[in-house]
């Protein structure tokens, strides 16, 4: 059960837009936020940093940007962000059986080496202590430009706020992200932990 009940999101007409801009990439409202507007300008800030992180002109797609938020929130043992990440990420345009070959990645052909390279960093950069070091960074550099590695670590970054948000905060896991878990994140030890009610 959550520490603090999410308000609704009429709570706040002036958050609608950025709402409106969270239902687009998860088909919903997410709890994090409803909880957040009670200080509003922490949420239209978080909107403009999402927004900048997963900008669709940037070098990297923003779908697989989803799967390094995925992989550093498993790092940091978020299971409401692990479950999050997965629903955008399809929803951002990448493949239904890619996102559930995520346990294979290492030897599935439907994740390049590239992709390896940055979803191993991702891990690397979302565990505590960070474990990034030299020749992990030199493998990414194989693959990807400077700039491209800015926006990599940005996702996982912007994760990292909501990884700390919701484990701290026990936030209430919606519908379709546990259905998700339920169906794909189990095999690896998901359970929803907090995020689902005892007797859920």
């Amino acid at each position: 059960m959550a520490h603090i009940e999410p308000l609704a999101p009429e709570t706040t007409p002036e958050l609608a837009d950025t709402f409106r801009h969270f239902e687009s990439i998860l088909g919903f409202v997410p709890n994090s936020l409803l909880t957040m507007q009670r200080r509003p300008a922490i949420v239209r800030a978080f909107g403009e940093l999402t927004a900048a992180v997963m900008d669709p002109e940037g070098s990297v797609e923003p779908g697989f940007k989803r799967l390094l938020a995925h992989f550093s929130s498993r790092a940091a043992g978020c299971q409401y962000c692990e479950a999050h990440s997965l629903i955008a990420a399809g929803i951002s345009g990448v493949a239904q059986d890619k996102v559930d070959a995520i346990w294979e990645y290492q030897t599935s052909e439907l994740y390049s080496e590239a992709e390896r390279a940055a979803l191993d960093f991702a891990l690397a950069a979302g565990s505590v202590p960070n474990s990034v070091d030299e020749a992990l960074m030199a493998r990414l550099k194989k693959h990807w430009s400077e700039e491209q590695i800015v926006e990599l670590l940005g996702a996982v970054c912007l994760y990292g706020f909501l990884n700390r948000w919701n484990d701290s905060m026990a936030t209430d896991l919606e519908e379709a992200p546990r259905q998700l878990g339920d169906r794909l994140l189990r095999q690896g030890g998901w359970t929803g932990g907090k995020h689902v009610g005892a007797g859920d």
